[in-house]
């Protein structure tokens, strides 16, 4: 399957704008009508029905608290298609422009249609994430209150878990995740705290990635989106997966987080800005796994004669 015929969703936390402001901001990108819902109130949404029928939601975070509850504002997106990034940045671009901001509660959830994947293909996802986890929290910058509370890696338990069971279908992954058939997940079971967050598939029917920090760069966000899909193409079209769990050597990093993305499928220049914001954090080289090698030293040749700006040969007197 390819990234591009994958769909896919996303929440962004913003601040400093009342959510009628930021719901107004989308509607100048996007067209339609913007009504209050204003239920739950809890969440006191705001909806911004485009042209082509979809709902855009801006709602309540009270995980924002460093700001006045009318000034937080998380932006839910309809479910959109590759061909629906462009649309999507200029939506982001409104926003800032808007007088939206991002702070360090702040944060970007990623929803990836689960409907393609079975149990393999899930385990596949996990495996390969686990495998190259310590490259891919390095390059993504996640701060450690974040990984800590909300994005938990993936754990050794859960791979342990796939690779005993070998998972065909999500009823059997089910049981693996939750260590028991759980078949009425609520919203907000603790196991969804972790950066691939797998409750969300029986909850909501997607994968959830939740490692991003926040951010109101357009090309950011793009590059943060080709990733997921990129990973969830290759879980899905592969026949299996690795989960030994590759080393962080700071040496090598940038060569090796880029050799990954070109594994992807992030290659050529499409994915051009894609690589250059991923790889930005991470240390080394890009082209060089031990590092750039230095120019040896060229050594004067002992039988070459040197002259001076004059054409003399110093100390040489006639």
């Amino acid at each position: 399957m390819n990234l591009k015929e994958i769909h896919y969703g996303i929440e962004i936390e913003t601040v400093k704008r009342t959510r009628e402001q930021i719901a107004w901001a989308i509607h100048s990108v996007v067209g339609g009508t913007v009504r209050h819902v204003g239920i739950p109130s809890s969440y006191d949404p705001w909806e911004v029905e485009d042209l082509r029928g979809r709902v855009w939601k801006v709602v309540g975070d009270a995980s924002l608290t460093s700001v006045p509850a009318h000034l937080r504002a998380e932006v839910v997106s309809p479910v959109l298609g590759y061909d629906d990034i462009p649309q999507l940045q200029e939506a982001v671009r409104a926003i800032r422009r808007a007088g939206g901001k991002i702070n360090s509660q702040c944060g970007i959830h990623i929803h990836i249609d689960a409907a393609p994947f079975d149990g393999r293909h899930l385990g596949n996802l996990a495996k390969i994430i686990y495998k190259q986890e310590p490259l891919i929290l390095h390059a993504l910058g996640i701060s450690r209150d974040r990984l800590n509370r909300y994005t938990r890696p993936v754990s050794d338990e859960l791979i342990q878990r796939i690779e005993q069971h070998r998972p065909r279908t999500k009823d059997q992954l089910n049981r693996i995740w939750y260590g028991y058939h759980n078949r009425q997940p609520q919203h907000y079971d603790n196991s969804r705290y972790h950066g691939v967050n797998l409750h969300n598939i029986w909850y909501r029917g997607t994968v959830e990635f939740r490692w991003f920090e926040a951010t109101l760069h357009a090309g950011r966000i793009k590059a943060y989106l080709q990733f997921c899909l990129a990973v969830a193409a290759k879980a899905l079209n592969g026949r299996a997966a690795s989960s030994r769990k590759r080393g962080f050597d700071p040496q090598s990093a940038k060569y090796d987080f880029r050799v990954f993305l070109l594994h992807l499928g992030l290659i050529g220049d499409e994915f051009k800005t894609a690589r250059k914001h991923l790889m930005a954090n991470m240390p080394g080289d890009a082209a060089f796994k031990n590092g750039r090698p230095k120019p040896e030293e060229v050594l004067p040749d002992e039988t070459t004669t040197h002259t001076n700006e004059a054409g003399q040969v110093p100390g040489l007197t006639v």
